[in-house]
């Protein structure tokens, strides 16, 4: 190779070398740009409170706009934090015994152990079907029983479900503070029940959909699992999880809440929700 040839060579190299150098700042900072536009997802809103407010309770809401890939959120410290999952762990108790064959079937018959309880509803055997719908504790704790420590810790942990923890007792420990999970984790696994993405059987899940739905008409589809325990300081606390469909549109959701007067939660969590929903835009069929 000529002299000629070498330093032209060397020129270009060098020229490649200083243009790549200049071009670094400009690349990280388009990396910065997209990176920021990709996670910043998120809307706070601060004007949900109101509705807590009028019903003399503090709490959260979150909400997924699937079809834009964004969060709106009130409260987001209460967002993260974990709380007992209370009778919204029906969800999961359904899906595993379907799962293991444990049941059959949203058909199959619960037998009822005798015992008289102040729910009247719940004295009689149900079906898995109408046990969810009345959220029937007792009926859920011979389930779980039927499906076994080991089972449940199994599922508990292949699901990520909050903090993992079974406690001491196969029949209470979503109910006695020993499991928890945060709003934010419950509304990662109804979205993904929605769309099936759960590692359960489809039919599975689509059975535990069709048990959560509430209300369907032309305009809406509202689906949702309540839940009633008690905080780590002993207040009672609410929970509200599922989703809501419009327009072919689907948005998950969950609602956590704690209030002085236990016996208001049931119709203040309700009253809250629908609020909410109508303050976002919902029920007008234009979402």
């Amino acid at each position: 190779m000529n002299n000629r040839i070498k330093a032209s060579l060397n020129n270009s190299l060098i020229k490649s070398f200083l243009h790549f150098r200049l071009a670094i700042p400009v690349i990280l900072m388009a990396f910065i740009f997209i990176q920021g536009c990709t996670v910043n997802n998120v809307d706070i809103d601060n004007d949900i409170k109101k509705y807590f407010d009028a019903q003399q309770a503090q709490g959260t809401f979150g909400m997924f706009d699937n079809s834009r890939g964004r969060f709106t959120i009130y409260n987001l410290d209460r967002f993260k934090k974990r709380y007992s999952p209370a009778s919204t762990f029906k969800i999961v108790n359904s899906l595993v015994a379907l799962q293991t064959g444990r049941l059959t079937s949203d058909s199959t018959i619960i037998p009822w152990d005798g015992v008289v309880r102040e729910r009247t509803e719940w004295n009689q055997n149900l079906s898995l079907y109408h046990a969810f719908r009345v959220s029937a504790v007792p009926h859920f704790q011979e389930i779980a029983r039927e499906i076994g420590k080991d089972t449940l810790k199994y599922w508990l942990d292949t699901l990520k479900y909050g903090n993992m923890n079974m406690g001491k007792t196969v029949d209470a420990f979503w109910l006695d503070n020993s499991l928890l999970i945060s709003p934010d984790e419950q509304l990662g696994l109804v979205k993904r029940l929605y769309f099936r993405q759960l590692p359960f059987r489809e039919s599975v899940q689509e059975s535990v959909k069709k048990m959560m739905i509430q209300e369907n008409n032309t305009t809406y589809q509202l689906a949702y699992k309540t839940g009633m325990g008690k905080t780590d300081t002993g207040k009672p606390m609410g929970w509200m999880v599922g989703w809501i469909e419009e327009n072919r549109h689907v948005y998950p959701f969950v609602l956590n809440m704690e209030m002085d007067n236990e016996s208001a939660i049931p119709e203040a969590r309700q009253k809250i929700l629908k609020d909410v929903l109508a303050h976002i835009g919902f029920f007008k069929g234009i979402m």
